[in-house]
Formats: structure tokens, C-alpha cells, sequence
């Protein structure tokens, strides 16, 4: 275990060189330049790119027919037990910089071998432009920021008698696969991450290769056989200043409880207990729940991270032999150049899909508007958020018989006692204002008011954007609500706070947050119009308003659903900084992410509401990410050979078009009232639509790509001949055609600008036994599909090529959808969806 404080030693370092002065001088004598970390990429190829060429394709096929029915190209080494070639490498890149940046002050942060080879390091921009110069160097990148982006949903996923039962059960479901989490880190003392709650065995998988950090906040024994590997990556942050080793937790440990929430999302244990705010939720599992996890914190409360830790993280993670990279983060902004897929990430995480690895990434939080999405190229797995069916419902029964429905997880009054409701505002004591304390409303401080008014009654607050930015909490509000012996509380929604979505928080006294502005008018008009006043003081004589509040615990599975959630990031892929449209469908699935119970840090802070907790209650493309980096596990479990476009195509083709209800999945459309402005969901709110566990396990037939298709594709980039050779050191003019993103066998088409007409090709692949299957499809408005052959039969290991003839019927520039669907005689159905964004006939126009 040699080596595993160097993360401290790092930190110790870096400190001691910023507090040295991290300014360095440049030779010719002028002004002090400030620093900035960069991203330096060198021209010889990784180390991932050797081992044999990594079991070159080709070789999975001999006449047409797999050599294993289950095997697809799959270009994992797993014997990574050659270490030498990482101090190599390190030490070619030490050479580099003494070389170049002779007699000067640097300080480099990372080197990188496995997926790229280059380096992170910290120089001025002069010296950056020195290294650039280098005919060794391919590419130098300024360093850029990057952010974050369950008890109920396995059921709703119908994994236990579907995908669990095909894997003989959930005691079985993912094991032998390694899901890698770049995030926050992890608390590995939480029940969902402990291997002794089975009987089975449960080894180490013999390809993983990682180890676990030691420190006072991960000791000696945090890692057990269900987290068999844990490290941080910090060294980017420290050099900005930004990194507080006690706040941040120098180590794996989870101070946010981001990571911990998303990690058992995917493959936490079974059957852990939700017990929060004292009240019991249910139990709790992962969607892979015998899968391994491997964690990479690159991210950090105070700030989010950099993407030279990031990279660095995935490139460690790759190294290890991780299966599935699980991304629940997306950058701070698009990446410049000439192409959006031309970024450190994208580029790492390419050689990562070359050397077998799976990658899920959040499509953001930046929805409902077009072109929001934050998860650019065709080798990256993109997951937008839906909601699932369980609801939680509280409400509040007032005096006048109007019911008010609300949100909370909370418990009830008694169901037969109406109890008078008594604002904050109205029971001040006497050295109390609203001019001396403006907040005093929002029930922070029991110090404030006069207990004779507010014992056995219901206190009403106010709920501002204060709680939203953790100023105020629903914690404090609740132990004011305990000293002054209330009988429970009401918040109401202040005026102020226009469209705001509202998670249910769990309160340890029976209480209810009414969300809605309007609903919140209605309570306190029935309240002001209660109250009895002395007609000459006008001071209150008599709180009249009475209500009962009903409780929040009890779940309803009613609820119409999966819909896209509001926030979740829409297509079309933008292809560059311009927002030109690329040819690549995005999202490429949704899946479960709104209000996921999940395990929470014991010292997480990224949700005040949930502090001290063991679970928490999430929304967001984070929690939709892991829910199929969980799901891959699975797939990965029954078809070990698989490509990482082969897990991806499942996914895709067996995806649900319909809700629970049989109705067309709705995707909202606005962030006010998004329930009120919704529509039918189309390929760029939810890719192939919503994800169908127990079906992916058994697809038919496959759309599989190989690394040089995605060469071809960013070869066919114009102008991006010496952006490729920078970043994957190999020359486009090696590639003897190439491709545009409508052209990689991806199981979607989508063009961008249809000028007339236009042949695409998609191959499919059998991997199942012999079949026949129908061809059917929908055209998009406005141009005119045929597709060839219409039948055909298939055996096992066999491919069929499909010709899809498309010819544009009229001008438009409006996004307009169709569908592909293959119908098997032996029941395997796939759909492929259909995007045209810009349709052009022949030009009617004559010059005179």
C-alpha cells in the first residue's frame, strides 16, 4: 500500500508553493504574469492504446458469425499488471518541462498515461506558449470548472421479478462488475457500502487493480470487498486557493453527500432501512446492488471542481479496471473550438470507451429550453431526468372546509382536532419587531417570541428564498416549533418566490409547506379574515382560524408517470460554441431522477435539510445518471463481451415510449407551474425515450461502434484534422473516408439540415437466435421515409444493413420526429427514433 498518502504530501506541497509565491518570473525581466493551470497533451499515443491494440475488433468476428454468441468487441486488457510504464511516462514528462521551461518556476499537478498522455501544470501563459511550441506537445488546454449536475424505483423499474430475477435475484444482481464514481467521494460507513449483510461470497473482481487512500478521515479499513477503491484528486483546486483541507476533507471522504447519494443509486446493498427525521421510508437498494464501487472524488462542496482532476480521476479510474464510469457532473460552460466533443473530458473518456469502459453522464439541469444540454459526444451515454410514480401528499384541512394541498414528511395532527393557527408575525414577544428583526417570520429563533400564544396551537412561517440558499432552515424552524411546545407547523410560500419547485423535507413534528404561492394567499386570507381585533387598539383579542393537518408519510403510487422533469437538458446536441446543431441525438435515455431516496453522508452538507441524516431525498440529471450506470452493470453482468456501444444500443432500443397509464410519456415545459405546461415528449427531451431494465437484458439485435467509427466522425469534422491528431496523437489522413454523426451506427438517426434528400445506413447486428422481423416506421412531418429491406431474417450472429431513404417534402426549419420499429417474430421489438431539424427541398426560386 506504498504511496497511498501522496494526495497529502501533494497538498502539503502545493501549499507550501503557493505560500512561496505563485507568481512566476518569465525571462525577460517583465511584470510578474499570473499562473493558470493547463491541460498539455502530448503527441505519443496513451498507454491504454498499446496492450496489443487493445485485441484489435477485427478479431471478434470470423465469417460473420461472433466466435461467442455473447461476444462483441470488447478491447479490455484487464491485466494491468505492468506498473512501469506510468513512472515512465512521469518521468518523459519531467523531462519535458526541465527541457523547455529551463531555470523556471512550475509546478506540474498531474501526469496522465492511461487514457491520454500529457500532464496538468501550473505556469504562466508564456510558458504555456512555450510548451505549445514543442514539437513533442499536441495540445495545451486552460483548465476549466465543472459542477454536480432508492427505495421505491427499483419496483417501478420492475427490476425484482425482471432484471434481479434473470441475474438469480438481488443477492446476485451486478456482481463481478466495477462501477467507477467521479463525484464527491463517498462515506464508507454507511450501510449501503458494507460487505457483511450476506452470506455469499463475495470477491474482489481479479481485474480490478485499485487501492484505497489511508487518512485520519478514511482510516485503515474504510475499503472492504463492496468498496474496493477509493482516492481524491485536489491538486488543481489547491493551486487556485480555493481547497480547505478540513472543510473539503483532503481524502475520499464525503463532506457533500453528493457521491454517497449517487454511488448507492447505482449499486448500493439491498434492503437497507430509510429512517429519517425518525420516521421509517422503507428500505432502501442500489440498481446493481452486488455491484463493486470504486470511488474518484474530484468534486467538493465549497466550489465543484476542475476538469485537470477530473481528468486525472478518470484516467486513475481506467487504470484500476473499473467497467462503468459513472459522471453525475457537466462542465460550467460549452467547450470552445471548432467542435463541443474537443475537450479534456470528452477526449479521456474516448480512449476510455477504446478500452472497454461504459460511460454515463448527467445530461445537466439547465432545461426545459432547447439546446441546454451539458453531455456532448456519441461515445458518452447521456441521461435526462424523469420522475417515477410515488408521490408523497401532505395537506392542511382549514375551518372553512378548503383543503390546500402541500408538501412535507411530516406526520399528521389527530385526525379529529381542528387546532387554531397563530402566525409568527402575531406571537412576538415584547422585545420583538418586524422592524428590528425582518426575518423574524421564518422561525429561526424561539427566543423571539411569546410561548402563551403558540403552545398547543399551529405556528405559521414563512418560507422564503432564505431556505432556499440555507440562510434559514426547516431544522431550526422545527426546534423553535419544540421549545415553544407548538403543536406543528405551516409554512407558506412567501410572495416573493415566483415558480419555485419545492422537494418534500422530512420535519420530526407534524407540519406542511404549502408551494404554491396562490394556495398560500388562500391560507392567509382565511387566517386575516379570522382574527378578532379590539375595535379601538386593534390589537387581537381572538385567533379564530382553526385547521388539521393531515401528514405526509404515507406514499401514493398513483401518480402518472415517467415525465421529463422541467430541469432536465434538452437536445438538440449543440455541435460548437455557435449552438449549430450536430447530427448526434441527446439525451440518449431518461430515467428516474426526481425526489430519489438515496444514502446520505453522515457529515454531508450539500443538503441543510438533511444534515445528520443517513438518507436524503434528491432531485436532479445526477440522480437519473447513476440509475443506468446501475442498470449497465447488469447488462455488463449477462453479456461480459459487450461494447460500450453495445450496452448503449440495449439501453436505447428497448427503451418505453408510454407512462404508466399507456399515454404518451409528457415532458414539462416551463419552470413555473411545469405541471400546467407539459406536452408529448420527443427524442430531444428523452432520447430513446425511458429506461426498460428487464427488457435491455434481452434486446435482439444490436447497433455496435467501434473507436474508428468515432475517429472517422471527428475526422469528418471540418477543419478538425490537427485538433484529432492533438488529442489522439493519430492523423486523419490514416482514415481513408469519413463520417458525419448521422452516418455512426448509432440506434437513432438524426440530421441536422436534410438538403433534399438523403441514404442513411444502420447495421444490426443478431445476438440472439434465428429471427424474422418486420419493418415499420413513422415519418417526421415534412419529409418522406422509406426504409429497406422491409422483412428480413437473421440468424444468430449474422448482421442485416437497413437503407433509410429520407427526401424532404417542404422548406422548415421546425424540429420534426419520427420512428423506426423492428417487429421479431419471436417478440424482440426496437425502436430507433427519427430527428430532422432543418428541411430543405429543391430551391423554386429563379434569378432573373
Amino acid at each position: 500500500m506504498e504511496g497511498i498518502y501522496l494526495e497529502h504530501l501533494v497538498v502539503m506541497v502545493l501549499s507550501l508553493w503557493l505560500l512561496s509565491g505563485a507568481l512566476c518570473q518569465v525571462d525577460d525581466g517583465s511584470d510578474n504574469e499570473t499562473t493558470a493551470v493547463y491541460i498539455v497533451t502530448l503527441k505519443q499515443a496513451p498507454t491504454s492504446h498499446y496492450y496489443g491494440e487493445l485485441r484489435k475488433n477485427a478479431n471478434v468476428f470470423k465469417h460473420g458469425v461472433p466466435r461467442n454468441p455473447n461476444q462483441f468487441h470488447n478491447p479490455r486488457d484487464n491485466s494491468r499488471s505492468n506498473r512501469s510504464s506510468s513512472s515512465y511516462v512521469a518521468r518523459v514528462h519531467d523531462s519535458l518541462l526541465r527541457r523547455v521551461l529551463r531555470g523556471e518556476k512550475y509546478l506540474k499537478l498531474y501526469s496522465y498515461h492511461y487514457l491520454i498522455n500529457g500532464f496538468a501544470v501550473l505556469v504562466t501563459p508564456e510558458q504555456a506558449s512555450k510548451l505549445s511550441r514543442r514539437r513533442e506537445v499536441a495540445n495545451v488546454a486552460l483548465d476549466f470548472s465543472v459542477r454536480t449536475a432508492t427505495t421505491h424505483t427499483p419496483q417501478f423499474l420492475g427490476l425484482p421479478q425482471g432484471a434481479w430475477f434473470q441475474a438469480g435475484g438481488y443477492e446476485t444482481a451486478g456482481e463481478g462488475i466495477v462501477i467507477g464514481f467521479v463525484d464527491t467521494g463517498i462515506d464508507p460507513t454507511h450501510p449501503s457500502f458494507s460487505d457483511d449483510i450476506s452470506l455469499h461470497s463475495y470477491p474482489v473482481p481479479s481485474h480490478f487493480s485499485g487501492i484505497c487512500e489511508v487518512t485520519r478521515d478514511f482510516p485503515s479499513g474504510s475499503c472492504n470487498r463492496k468498496l474496493i477503491g477509493a482516492r481524491h484528486f485536489a491538486a488543481s483546486a489547491i493551486t487556485r486557493g480555493i481547497f480547505n483541507s478540513s472543510q473539503d476533507y483532503a481524502s475520499p471522504f464525503d463532506g457533500d453527500g453528493h457521491g454517497t447519494h449517487t454511488a448507492s443509486i447505482a449499486a448500493g446493498n439491498h434492503g437497507i432501512p430509510v429512517i429519517v427525521a425518525g420516521h421509517c421510508f422503507g428500505n432502501a437498494s442500489g440498481m446493481a446492488p452486488r455491484a463493486h464501487v470504486s470511488v474518484y472524488k474530484a468534486l467538493y462542496k465549497g466550489f465543484g471542481g476542475f476538469a485537470a482532476d477530473v481528468v486525472a480521476a478518470i484516467d486513475q479510474a481506467a487504470q484500476d479496471g473499473v467497467d462503468i464510469v459513472s459522471l453525475s457532473i457537466t462542465p460550467n460552460r460549452r467547450p470552445p473550438g471548432i467542435a463541443t466533443f474537443f475537450n479534456p473530458i470528452d477526449m479521456a473518456l474516448l480512449s476510455a470507451a477504446k478500452a472497454g469502459i461504459f460511460t454515463v453522464q448527467a445530461a445537466g439541469n439547465t432545461g426545459p429550453s432547447p439546446k441546454s444540454m451539458s453531455s456532448f459526444s456519441p461515445w458518452i451515454f447521456t441521461v435526462g431526468a424523469a420522475s417515477h410514480d410515488r408521490v408523497y401528499s401532505n395537506s392542511i384541512i382549514l375551518g372553512n372546509n378548503v383543503t390546500i394541498h402541500g408538501v412535507g414528511l411530516a406526520s399528521g395532527t389527530h385526525e379529529d382536532t381542528m387546532l387554531t393557527l397563530v402566525s409568527a408575525l402575531h406571537a412576538l414577544n415584547n422585545e420583538t419587531t418586524v422592524t428590528t428583526d425582518m426575518y423574524v417570520g421564518e422561525c429561526q429563533d424561539s427566543s423571539s417570541f411569546n410561548q402563551d400564544f403558540i403552545e398547543g396551537n399551529l405556528l405559521i412561517c414563512s418560507y422564503s428564498i432564505r431556505f432556499v440558499l440555507g440562510l434559514s432552515t426547516i431544522e431550526q424552524a422545527v426546534e423553535t416549533a419544540k421549545n415553544l411546545s407548538a403543536a406543528g407547523l405551516v409554512f407558506y410560500m412567501d410572495p416573493f418566490v415566483i415558480g419555485f419547485q419545492l422537494n418534500p423535507i422530512p420535519m420530526s413534528v407534524p407540519g406542511i409547506i404549502i408551494p404554491s404561492p396562490d394556495d398560500s394567499k388562500v391560507l392567509l386570507q382565511y387566517y386575516n379574515s379570522s382574527l378578532e381585533r379590539n375595535e379601538t387598539t386593534k390589537q387581537i383579542t381572538k385567533f379564530g382560524a382553526v385547521a388539521s393537518i393531515l401528514g405526509g408519510l404515507e406514499a401514493n403510487y398513483s401518480n402518472s408517470a415517467p415525465k421529463v422533469m422541467f430541469y432536465s437538458a434538452r437536445g438538440p446536441d449543440p455541435e460548437d460554441s455557435f449552438l449549430n446543431d450536430a447530427d448526434i441525438l441527446k439525451p440518449n435515455l431518461i430515467a428516474p431522477g426526481n425526489s430519489i431516496w438515496a444514502a446520505w453522508s453522515s457529515l454531508g452538507t450539500d443538503s441543510v435539510e438533511f444534515q445528520g441524516e443517513n438518507f436524503a431525498m434528491m432531485s436532479g440529471t445526477s440522480m437519473a445518471a447513476p440509475h443506468i450506470a446501475g442498470l449497465a452493470a447488469l447488462i455488463k453482468q449477462k453479456f461480459p463481451s459487450f461494447s460500450p456501444s453495445a450496452i448503449a444500443s440495449v439501453l436505447s432500443t428497448t427503451a418505453s415510449l408510454y407512462d404508466n397509464n399507456g399515454g404518451p410519456i409528457m415532458a414539462q415545459r416551463a419552470y413555473a407551474n411545469p405541471d400546467l405546461n407539459q406536452s408529448p415528449a420527443t427524442p430531444f427531451d428523452m432520447g430513446s425515450g425511458f429506461v426498460n431494465a428487464t427488457a435491455a437484458l434481452d434486446p435482439g439485435l444490436i447497433f455496435d461502434s467501434r473507436y474508428d467509427d468515432y475517429m472517422s466522425f471527428l475526422c469528418g469534422i471540418n477543419g478538425s484534422s490537427p485538433v484529432v491528431l492533438n488529442y489522439t496523437g493519430q492523423n486523419c489522413l490514416s482514415y481513408n473516408s469519413t463520417i458525419n454523426g448521422t452516418d455512426l451506427n448509432l440506434p437513432s438517426i438524426t440530421i441536422a439540415k436534410l438538403n433534399q434528400s438523403r441514404t442513411v445506413q444502420r447495421s444490426v447486428t443478431n445476438i440472439a437466435g434465428n429471427e424474422t422481423y418486420k419493418v415499420g416506421w413513422s415519418s417526421p412531418y415534412g419529409v418522406s421515409v422509406k426504409v429497406a429491406p422491409t422483412c428480413f431474417s437473421i440468424a444468430g450472429g449474422e448482421r442485416q444493413v437497413l437503407n433509410v431513404f429520407f427526401d424532404a417534402t417542404m422548406n422548415s426549419s421546425t424540429t420534426s420526429y419520427g420512428r423506426i420499429g423492428l417487429f421479431g417474430d419471436k417478440g424482440h421489438i426496437l425502436n430507433i427514433p427519427l430527428s430532422v431539424i432543418v428541411k430543405v427541398t429543391y430551391n423554386t426560386t429563379t434569378n432573373g
